[in-house]
């Protein structure tokens, strides 16, 4: 396939997500049974983002044209896909795809169903994509190498793809930084930072830095607005099991509804809590943000840090085919293999 074909073909992908109402629809109820945390709502939001924001053709061109595609042989690229969120691997298939090398891919067992319908889309489509998607239990022979892992697999991976061109990422996460002088829809948007799809991707929002002698109530009354979280059994089930530990542990917490924040230097936190620290003034912020950066996907203000990726409130969770993972290029490798 040429590459305006492949674009072609990524194209009428979106198209059919939108117009394949029945197997969408059957997927995302399959991909719920399976995994409680994929609830359709959040299924098709997943669809949703990659549908407006990936597969439109002006999107996907000038995206190609900054990039020497074709210049290269075709490679066969082990892909290792995270399946914390829906559909969290489909960037990294894109990229391999467009980039014109074959994706020999260990899929999530928590995302099978989703990506797998993208599949055998993608194959109804254009039956040359079989040649540029092979589905493995177990990743062998292969030139390069796209792996997302928890920290602890990051270890296994350096040693078994270490002798391959590779990118291997780690669990990183989004941190937030307040001044206090947040309005209510500042609030809420960090709401949906923090929030969206159960905080469980890697762009969510688990860490707080807020100024001495900050004022929760405006914060908490805007969190109230996400209540309906708590009626889903997995996340309340989280929720409950941290109200105890908090509570019998006497750590400084902030109670909500729907999320606990409490007191905690770690950037890391539990589904249903979001840690927080306080900051004395913007350089010693500075500072502390620095000694976090490589775990810090991005930093969520109104005003940018300088050194760090900055997004406004309420948009962590729609990437642009250029916002990559960790802030490397996964296309730029792809196309110098």
């Amino acid at each position: 396939m040429t590459l305006q074909q492949r674009i072609d073909t990524l194209v009428t992908l979106g198209e059919r997500l939108q117009s394949e109402t029945e197997i969408v629809n059957a997927a995302k109820q399959l991909a719920y049974i399976r995994n409680k945390w994929f609830t359709v709502e959040n299924s098709q939001k997943a669809i949703d983002h990659i549908v407006h924001a990936f597969l439109r053709r002006e999107l996907l061109e000038n995206w190609a044209k900054a990039y020497n595609i074709d210049k290269q042989a075709p490679k066969k690229v082990g892909l290792v896909m995270a399946g914390n969120i829906p559909l969290m691997g489909f960037h990294d298939f894109m990229s391999v795809f467009l980039a014109g090398h074959k994706a020999k891919i260990k899929l999530s067992e928590k995302d099978t169903v989703l990506m797998e319908l993208v599949f055998k889309l993608l194959k109804s489509i254009d039956s040359d994509c079989e040649n540029y998607i092979e589905i493995v239990d177990r990743l062998t022979d292969f030139d390069a190498v796209v792996a997302t892992g928890s920290n602890s697999t990051v270890r296994y991976f350096e040693v078994y793809f270490g002798k391959v061109p590779n990118i291997i990422r780690r669990n990183g996460t989004s941190v937030a930084v307040l001044t206090g002088e947040e309005t209510k829809a500042d609030l809420l948007a960090l709401g949906v930072d923090i929030f969206e799809y159960f905080g469980l991707g890697c762009r969510n929002v688990s860490k707080l830095y807020l100024p001495k002698g900050y004022d929760f109530n405006a914060m908490m009354e805007a969190f109230h607005s996400f209540k309906e979280l708590v009626l889903h059994n997995k996340y309340k089930n989280n929720y409950d099991y941290s109200y105890t530990l908090l509570t019998m542990n006497k750590i400084p917490t902030v109670f909500g509804t729907c999320i606990l924040l409490s007191e905690n230097e770690s950037l890391q936190s539990r589904i249903s809590q979001v840690h927080y620290s306080f900051y004395d003034d913007q350089k010693a912020l500075k500072s502390t943000l620095e000694k976090h950066q490589s775990d810090i996907q991005y930093v969520v203000s109104k005003n940018p840090i300088v050194d760090f990726s900055h997004v406004p409130f309420g948009q962590t969770q729609t990437p642009s085919l250029t916002d990559y993972i960790d802030g490397v290029d996964t296309m730029a490798f792809l196309t110098n293999l």
